[in-house]
């Protein structure tokens, strides 16, 4: 464990943390109100009942099902927060790498008390991530040899979008911006409240030059507005393949275009080859699967 007394997670677990692009403070201050959760201000009684005081054991996390492993560090970082400095955390797996049935992401040796306690935040968001990766990997295989990436939105679980983000990225998509002040994003809404397309697309231009400006549309007449209007990126709303091949045609490279609305992983194939550069991909981070990741305990001799 490191010697700080900020921190509650070792510095091997933190320095792989932020080798992730995550910021540590940020996962320890999610573990805590994990954790907190949890106990709810009392104990866990059944480790209490049922486990000796000064019992060790190993604790596995085991994959259940294959997928794309995500957030092993950030489990580690769990059972460093209530295990303490004499737990012995090994990290077995590398985020974004495929897992089969039975592989061992990750193994602490430690106190038994707090591994029972540390196992299910731990599970929770290593499944979580895992879930994201998985899926996110199905979307970028189904438009492998094409030009498009996959990319994700902000419908995320508040207080987890980093952290979900990143799932992403180790299933090979992209990132769409991470809050409100990173690019403007001109929706329907936008439109009604300044008075058509290409206004709402010149307002934010003009408030905020430097900006990134995307703009959504939902018909080929509007793209020909924020096209001419100089848009840096379309969304293009809920689009026929037949329409999306026809927005690719009208743009001419002028700008990048992404499509949005109504995709599944059969159609992914089609949408990509008309050459659009995103598909944004909200069920990436609000449905998916949690992967089955269990964990194996063994007493020490």
């Amino acid at each position: 464990m490191t010697t700080s007394d900020s921190t509650r997670v070792s510095d091997v677990v933190r320095a792989r943390l932020a080798d992730a692009g995550l910021d540590p403070a940020d996962v320890e201050r999610l573990i805590a109100v994990a954790v907190d959760e949890d106990l709810d201000g009392g104990v866990d009684v059944t480790t209490v009942a049922t486990v000796p005081i000064g019992q060790r054991s190993t604790l596995d996390l085991v994959a259940r099902a294959p997928g794309i492993a995500a957030g092993v560090p950030v489990a580690a970082a769990v059972f460093d927060y209530l295990c303490g400095a004499d737990a012995i955390v090994r990290l077995l797996v590398s985020d974004g790498v495929p897992v089969v049935t039975g592989d061992v992401l990750l193994s602490v040796t430690g106190a038994t008390h707090p591994l029972l306690q540390a196992e299910r935040p731990a599970l929770n968001l290593l499944g979580h991530l895992s879930g994201i990766a998985t899926l996110t990997r199905a979307w970028v295989d189904a438009v492998a040899g094409t030009s498009a990436a996959i990319r994700d939105t902000r419908k995320t679980t508040p207080g987890m979008r980093r952290l979900e983000k990143y799932a992403v990225r180790c299933g090979g998509g992209v990132n769409h911006r991470m809050s409100l002040s990173d690019a403007a994003l001109v929706k329907d809404n936008h439109v009604v409240a300044a008075g058509g397309v290409a206004e709402a697309f010149a307002a934010v231009r003009e408030r905020f030059p430097g900006i990134p400006v995307e703009v959504e549309v939902d018909s080929l007449e509007q793209l020909d507005d924020v096209l001419a209007a100089g848009a840096d990126l379309v969304l293009l709303d809920n689009f026929s393949v037949a329409d999306m091949s026809e927005a690719v045609r009208r743009n001419a490279g002028r700008a990048l275009l992404e499509a949005s609305g109504g995709l599944s992983l059969p159609v992914a194939a089609a949408v990509a080859l008309t050459g659009v550069d995103y598909l944004a991909i909200g069920a990436l981070t609000h449905s998916a699967p949690v992967l089955d990741i269990g964990a194996d305990l063994r007493q020490e001799a």
